[in-house]
């Protein structure tokens, strides 16, 4: 009998906590449009998601335009080595993404790189 009750009590509670969580979300979100930050927010994401360019790619890299695949890969190898040595995620994947976005200007000759 005794847990008859206290499951009912759980029951009921879940559902009351529930509903005050939606609620509560739901005044969030009538809030952030009213003061604009969600529009705030949705180009905070775009500005972060853009493509890197490829004169960033270059300059992180530390090669000229002129430059040769294999002379990319080197620097790549030395600078992500470098960088997971001193224990820097951050510059070790924008050596990457930097790799990354020149391997499809050279166009496939990275067939075969790490």
């Amino acid at each position: 009998m005794a847990s008859r009750i206290l499951a009912n009590l759980l029951v009921v509670g879940a559902g009351v906590v529930g509903r005050a969580v939606i609620q509560a979300y739901r005044q969030a979100l009538a809030n952030a449009s009213k003061s604009g930050v969600a529009q705030e927010s949705v180009q905070n994401v775009m500005r972060s998601s853009k493509i890197m360019l490829e004169q960033e790619a270059r300059q992180i890299l530390g090669i000229s335009e002129k430059a040769s695949w294999e002379e990319v890969l080197q620097k790549y190898d030395t600078l992500f080595q470098r960088n997971a040595q001193n224990g820097s995620f951050y510059l070790q994947s924008k050596v990457h993404r930097a790799k990354e976005c020149l391997e499809s200007v050279y166009g496939g000759k990275s067939e075969g790189t790490p």
